[in-house]
């Protein structure tokens, strides 16, 4: 069953469609600062540091926990459908993924649709990627970890770079990622009433938002359709209520398929990025624990 302080995530959620519900005319920039409500839920980590920086044009926040090794990267990609959400909703997150891993996190604040659809945020994470490399950070001591469609970044930017012969990460961790720009999984449908964020309409929205002219099987939008080798092992974390569960599982299928060393971790009863509950709820703080020494393993 889940705990209680989990409800507290369930009631932003609600308390967003509600909102958005009842004004259908929602502008972008309204909604853009509805979503910036995004970090509520997640406890402040302490002896956390932030500092904001220009990751080779692409702004950026530092968290730094104290005494971590500065050699070692959690590169992040937030969430919010490529079109809401920024480096300030997740910094807190990426504080305690820092701290759980013992290094520093860099949250990038790419381009966002409909301004800049795709290619144009993978494209920033990339360009800030290659920023990291260049201050001498070694590419195996970067783990990249993004969480919905920063999931599905996380993911896509590694086989950009791979595709321009950058050096790869060590690993990969997707928070309730999602892939599927065409919306085929079942649990779309399946999950809809217990998934109390994430619905086929909105979902699609987003995903026309974000895609613009490009095809919804371009393999950069939608990895499902991507040739996955080379790449490192990939750690998936999902809520089990979820609308985008499928997604995970069928690209583990295809990763697997490719002979990568791919993991789900499936936490029953959890909401869209349940993570975002760190230093509340004890399901949160679990799956922040597990990312944490999986990532410090693979940059060892």
């Amino acid at each position: 069953m889940a705990s209680a302080q989990a409800e507290m995530l369930k009631d932003l959620y609600k308390s967003w469609v509600a909102r958005m519900s009842a004004n259908p005319e929602m502008g972008l920039d309204e909604m853009r600062d509805l979503f910036e409500e995004w970090h509520l839920p997640t406890a402040e980590p302490e002896g956390v540091t932030y500092a904001e920086v220009d990751a080779g044009g692409v702004p950026a926040i530092w968290c730094t926990p104290v005494g971590c090794d500065d050699s070692r990267v959690i590169f992040y990609t937030h969430g919010g459908g490529y079109v809401v959400g920024s480096m300030h909703t997740h910094r807190k997150l990426g504080g305690h993924l820092a701290k759980a891993a013992g290094c520093r996190a860099l949250v990038i604040d790419y381009r966002r649709a409909p301004e800049h659809p795709h290619p144009q945020p993978v494209e920033d994470a990339v360009r800030a990627y290659r920023w990291l490399l260049d201050q001498g950070i070694e590419a195996g001591h970067v783990v990249t970890c993004g969480d919905s469609a920063g999931g599905g970044m996380c993911t896509t930017m590694v086989l950009q770079a791979r595709d321009e012969g950058l050096p790869l990460p060590a690993g990969i961790m997707p928070l309730s990622p999602w892939y599927d720009m065409e919306g085929k999984g079942d649990s779309i449908d399946g999950n809809a009433t217990v998934d109390v964020l994430v619905q086929r309409e909105i979902l699609m929205g987003m995903a026309t938002t974000f895609l613009g002219e490009a095809s919804p099987a371009d393999p950069l939008a939608n990895p499902l359709y991507a040739d996955l080798s080379g790449l490192p092992p990939v750690l998936i974390q999902v809520g089990g209520d979820e609308a985008l569960l499928d997604d995970s599982h069928r690209f583990a299928a295809r990763a697997q398929e490719a002979g990568i060393d791919v993991s789900v971790e499936v936490y029953p009863e959890m909401q869209h990025v349940f993570q975002f509950l760190a230093g509340r709820a004890p399901e949160a703080d679990d799956a922040v624990a597990k990312l944490g020494a999986w990532a410090k393993a693979r940059m060892a």
